[in-house]
């Protein structure tokens, strides 16, 4: 069964021929090499690319230690294309695209690629997953000639195209308990689709971040994404984790760690950070902050499928949703004037889920896991309403089959449309 990577596919598409080395990055597991190696693959051939100027190799394979020598690895490639030259000497004026698998098994990959940068009808794409590949700065490495493309888990629209039977609140069901990644979406057994899970956040996410960071004790890493874990949705920062540590934990972690691992896990791509943004005073708040996992089942698997709380679950999904379709998300506040039961005045602060900002797009957004009535409505739409620019305001709902507006110009999306169609 194969599984579309349209998204993806088209940021690849779009990297073409930039001049610069494309650098698939992303959580083990996700798919990052069948996306290059195959369906890229595929589509460079769909488009009338000869196959011989399709250059893969794959430097996990046993077959191919030789070439994880860097200067045989250059020549191998080297013998592979044939240079473009305006001498006319050289008939091949044709690209060549360089996909490279597990780049991270050859010392000094980065002067090996960086030597193709040269060449103007070389493109270079490249894909790998230790502890250092698998960092957010992996691209400094190549000496501001990199062009990252991270790839996400499925998204729900990709699980459920990867599973057309089912219907649209089964896939959901399973999407939001056992997550995206392709493996995991692909074994039909739920208990083996849990082993998987379990095993793979403790051998080896929890390896990689230990070895890249040189962590000695990993316990107290472990504490820390079980706090993250049960708190998803929930603001906090280094200050209350640690108390938590104290009062739920008995341990004593100083905050300056927990800054410290906290930064870790995102520059893992385990965990995103999402800052709060004060909306009528256009400014970023420095803390509390909001924290989601890339993939749900992770952040299940991590707490044993307990806390499966779908408010929680879906407000997480929502923001891979967003940030997927390219949206830089923030947290939104707003300071507004309310009066209570006795006409006294406050001032009170609202929540708005997600700020949402793509070039001079920006959207603001409300996770409800259902409005059952009218006061539900008043509470989700409360922060929207004292907003008073004029970009959009949408409320994302999973108890509607139909989208519209409501008397307040708030548009109320029904979840499905949503992760189908997007939010545009």
């Amino acid at each position: 069964m194969e599984i579309k990577r349209d998204i993806h596919l088209d940021r690849l598409i779009k990297s073409m021929h930039n001049g610069m080395i494309k650098v698939v990055t992303g959580i083990r597991r996700c798919g990052k090499s069948y996306l290059l190696m195959n369906i890229f693959k595929q589509y460079l051939l769909r488009s009338g690319v000869k196959e011989d100027h399709i250059i893969t190799l794959d430097l996990e394979n046993r077959r191919n230690k030789k070439l994880r020598d860097p200067d045989a690895l250059l020549q191998w490639i080297d013998s592979q294309i044939v240079e473009y030259t305006s001498r006319g000497d050289v008939p091949d004026n044709e690209w060549y695209y360089v996909m490279l698998d597990e780049v991270q098994m050859v010392p000094e990959f980065e002067d090996v690629l960086n030597s193709y940068l040269s060449i103007p009808n070389v493109d270079v794409y490249v894909t790998g997953s230790n502890s250092k590949f698998l960092s957010k700065d992996v691209i400094t490495e190549f000496r501001g000639r990199g062009h990252e493309i991270h790839i996400n888990p499925l998204s729900m629209k990709e699980f459920s195209d990867a599973h057309p039977a089912l219907p649209f609140e089964v896939a959901l069901d399973l999407y939001m308990t056992y997550g995206g990644l392709p493996a995991v979406c692909l074994e039909s057994d739920v208990r083996e689709k849990e082993v998987y899970l379990k095993g793979l956040f403790k051998t080896t996410y929890l390896t990689d971040i230990k070895e890249r960071y040189n962590i000695r004790d990993s316990e107290i890493m472990g504490e820390l994404i079980d706090i993250i874990s049960s708190g998803i949705g929930g603001l906090t920062n280094p200050n209350k984790i640690e108390n938590t540590f104290k009062t739920v934990k008995g341990i004593s972690v100083s905050r300056n760690t927990i800054k410290q691992y906290l930064e870790m896990l995102e520059e893992s791509f385990v965990v995103r950070k999402a800052v709060r943004y004060d909306v009528k005073g256009r400014k970023y708040i420095d803390t509390p902050h909001k924290y989601y996992f890339e993939d749900l089942g992770l952040r299940n698997a991590r707490i044993g499928f307990r806390q499966v709380e779908k408010t929680h679950l879906l407000e997480n999904m929502i923001y891979n949703e967003l940030c997927l379709l390219g949206y830089s998300v923030d947290v939104g506040v707003i300071t507004a004037n309310t009066k209570d039961d006795a006409g006294c005045s406050h001032r009170t602060q609202l929540e708005v889920d997600f700020v949402c900002n793509r070039g001079a797009e920006r959207i603001y957004v409300q996770s409800a896991f259902a409005l059952p009535d009218k006061e539900k409505m008043q509470q989700e739409q409360a922060s929207l309403l004292q907003i008073k620019d004029g970009f959009r305001k949408v409320i994302i709902t999973a108890d509607r089959y139909l989208s519209g507006y409501n008397e307040q110009g708030i548009r109320i999306l029904s979840l499905k449309n949503f992760l189908f169609d997007g939010i545009s």
